[in-house]
């Protein structure tokens, strides 16, 4: 099956954390935010705010070098969450499931939010807005720079 690409803009982003918000607000308080870094800080940062969460926390697991996927490595736990009661976990994406299972390991209380959610790793968040195909790549606005592309049907052989 061919890789699929979603570019996703600021401007996108920024309503789909927004609508995140909207379907979290009834089921806080929370304790604090912990976002997954790196790709949960600012989904984390809109989500936060929205809900008016001061207390922000991070966890990191490595899961990609580039877009080569690896063995998770935990880079940083964490720790003031305890088992995350009260405590929203937040990421950009949940895809094959890797990284939400070492972080549900982690903090198995935590309620788990995602703006996006691939079939494979939705079934392991709480919360998420949009799904999108398991082979498509979403492209975030802090990974790409705005450029022409040429028409599609150019690109698939129609002209």
């Amino acid at each position: 099956m061919a890789q699929r690409y979603y570019t996703v803009s600021w401007d996108q982003l920024h309503r789909d954390g927004k609508a995140l918000a909207w379907r979290l607000v009834g089921a806080g308080p929370w304790k604090g935010v912990i976002a997954i870094t790196r790709g949960g800080l600012i989904p984390a940062a809109i989500v936060a705010r929205e809900l008016d969460c001061r207390i922000i926390e991070t966890v990191s697991v490595v899961t990609y070098d580039e877009e080569v996927k690896g063995d998770p490595r935990i880079v940083k736990t964490a720790a003031a969450a305890g088992d995350g009661e009260g405590w929203l976990l937040l990421d950009d994406l949940v895809d094959t499931g890797t990284t939400a299972r070492v972080v549900r390991a982690m903090l198995p209380k935590a309620h788990f939010a995602t703006v996006y959610a691939k079939p494979a790793g939705k079934p392991l968040v709480d919360t998420f807005v949009t799904e999108v195909s398991q082979d498509t790549w979403i492209l975030f606005p802090w990974d790409t720079e705005q450029q022409f592309v040429p028409p599609i049907a150019r690109s698939a052989g129609g002209k």
